[in-house]
């Protein structure tokens, strides 16, 4: 089983960006999947989540209004739009997928992990 995220980069604040998680291996239709951050020096943090529906999503507050989560069951993947982008938001940003008993906001109820992408905000 493996998370493939990509989509990061360098953009200036204010600028936007589309994250991709492609998983193989096994499907992820019936789960939450998520994406979480982890600045320098910082404890990952939660981004958001989305039911196995998508109709569901859940943000952490400080992306509320900005970030966008969603997913396309049929290619197994599950997207994170970054708009209005701030120089706090620099991190690297992971996928996770299948969190135990759908507690989506818990780090370690994830069971499965993407490898991570570099997103840097220059102000």
């Amino acid at each position: 089983v493996q998370l493939q995220a990509s989509g990061g980069g360098l953009v200036q604040a204010g600028g936007s960006l589309r994250l991709s998680c492609a998983a193989s291996g096994r499907t992820f239709s019936s789960t939450f999947m998520g994406w979480f951050r982890q600045a320098p020096g910082k404890e990952r943090e939660f981004v958001a989540a989305i039911s196995w529906s998508g109709v569901t999503t859940y943000y952490g507050d400080s992306v509320k209004g900005r970030f966008t989560i969603s997913r396309d069951n049929i290619k197994n993947a599950v997207y994170l739009q970054l708009n209005s982008l701030k120089p706090e938001d620099t991190a690297v940003y992971y996928c996770a997928a299948d969190p135990y008993r759908s507690d989506y906001v818990r780090e370690t109820a994830y069971r499965y992990w993407g490898q991570g992408t570099q997103v840097t905000v220059s102000s």
